[in-house]
């Protein structure tokens, strides 16, 4: 063969490649899209009487997860399934802001922490890496810590709106979040970046909280009407 040959082959499959990368790219765009749309649907919680529409948006969030599940069909279909890794990264972010919104959602509805596996529920994935396109743990993580953010922003706002038990309730479920976060000896250096930021996600609703102590109004509603 030719040199002449060699780089003409070496061409098609650079040509191929970047045709998956491009055909990638584009339904990646859609789901980020879609990301961005549910995200929005659930900002409303942050309003002074966003806590009523609660069930209902999570509902409306839900029916749009329909949409993510038909686009991660697509994607799938988009590159070799032996070749995952070698495009993760241009679906990680996205996957990463999914989990965060069926976490977040999760947590509404429930107030608890969702499992990966339910996640990927949610988002129309596989958990076990050989089963095919699939959940990591560090994404799941990845998810969890960004929702963290979400309800720190969550227990400032309660507190304007009135909903003054809401804050200690968070505090409970993100020291429990920080407690399990411990435990893990994080490797993976901007989920370990995140991590240290839910430090900081802590000392913000502790001071919620503590704020609310002073002024008389941490006690749960059961322990007010005992008073």
């Amino acid at each position: 063969m030719s040199v002449t040959e060699m780089f003409a082959d070496i061409q098609g499959f650079l040509s191929a490649d970047q045709d998956i990368r491009e055909d990638i790219r584009k339904v990646v765009q859609v789901l980020e899209q879609t990301a961005r749309e549910i995200l929005t649907l659930l900002q409303s919680v942050h309003q002074p009487t966003g806590f009523k529409e609660i069930p209902n948006k999570c509902a409306k969030a839900k029916e749009m997860f329909c949409t993510v599940r038909t686009h991660m069909a697509d994607l799938k279909t988009k590159f070799p399934a032996e070749q995952y890794y070698r495009f993760q990264e241009h679906w990680r972010f996205a996957l990463q802001r999914l989990a965060f919104l069926a976490a977040f959602v999760g947590y509404l509805e429930s107030e608890t922490l969702v499992t990966r596996e339910e996640v990927a529920k949610i988002i129309g994935i596989e958990v076990v890496r050989e089963e095919g396109f699939h959940l990591g743990v560090e994404d799941y993580l990845a998810g969890v810590l960004i929702m963290a953010s979400e309800l720190s922003r969550l227990a400032v706002n309660s507190v304007t709106a009135g909903d003054y038990s809401r804050p200690l309730r968070i505090s409970n479920f993100i020291n429990e979040l920080d407690s399990g976060f411990r435990l893990l000896n994080l490797k993976n250096d901007p989920l370990r970046k995140r991590y240290d930021g839910l430090k900081y996600d802590v000392k913000k609703i502790e001071e919620v909280v503590y704020d609310l102590s002073i002024r008389g109004l941490s006690k749960e509603p059961e322990n007010a009407g005992d008073k």
